[in-house]
């Protein structure tokens, strides 16, 4: 009796632990997206519905921040090379938002119990922030290039246009609005899933 009890624990156990955090098998097909994590399509679906945020827009962000990782993390920092000092930023989830802009938005939207490494709620988080940047520096919402710049820099970063300074960026820039243009045309195709 006293095994059944060790195994059923474990499995009770193994149920609660965290959640399937894995990428995606294929990032380039988006149709493939949708079919083997329907919750993401359903999730970017209600984002666009309440935000305006075309899906598209919304995954070429995701693949650039988290290559739709649930728990990414940016990388440890290194004194001398091989001390931890910390990681690069408080970057963390889908959406690797930073802790006081995820704050900023629980405030703002009421949903205090909203957590980075839940897709629907990074998802939710993207519509607000990318509706924020279209409010204060006039991006469209479908402008997946500059709404990029202005999450990566920030509102005010973007508005200041640091990102001339970093030609690194802007070349991703340009990719995620190449795959949001890929993205779009792919879902354009597929069957509704």
């Amino acid at each position: 009796m006293s095994r059944w009890v060790i195994v059923a624990a474990a499995l009770l156990l193994a149920a609660c632990g965290g959640g399937n955090f894995s990428a995606p098998r294929n990032l380039d097909d988006a149709c493939g997206l949708a079919r083997e994590r329907p919750h993401y399509m359903r999730a970017m679906r209600a984002t666009e519905r309440r935000w305006g945020v075309p899906v598209p827009v919304q995954m070429a962000t995701f693949y650039q921040e988290s290559k739709f990782v649930g728990d990414a993390r940016t990388p440890f920092r290194y004194s001398l090379g091989v001390i931890p000092m910390g990681r690069q930023s408080s970057a963390f989830g889908y959406s690797q938002a930073i802790d006081s802009t995820w704050e900023w938005y629980q405030r703002d939207t009421g949903r205090r119990s909203a957590r980075r490494d839940r897709f629907a709620d990074a998802a939710d988080f993207m519509g607000w922030y990318k509706n924020e940047t279209l409010k204060r520096n006039s991006v469209p919402l479908n402008d997946s290039r500059n709404q990029y710049l202005a999450y990566h820099e920030g509102q005010t970063g973007f508005a200041r246009r640091s990102y001339t300074a970093k030609p690194w960026l802007i070349r991703i820039a340009d990719q995620v609005a190449a795959r949001a243009a890929m993205y779009e045309a792919q879902l354009a195709t597929c069957p509704r899933v």
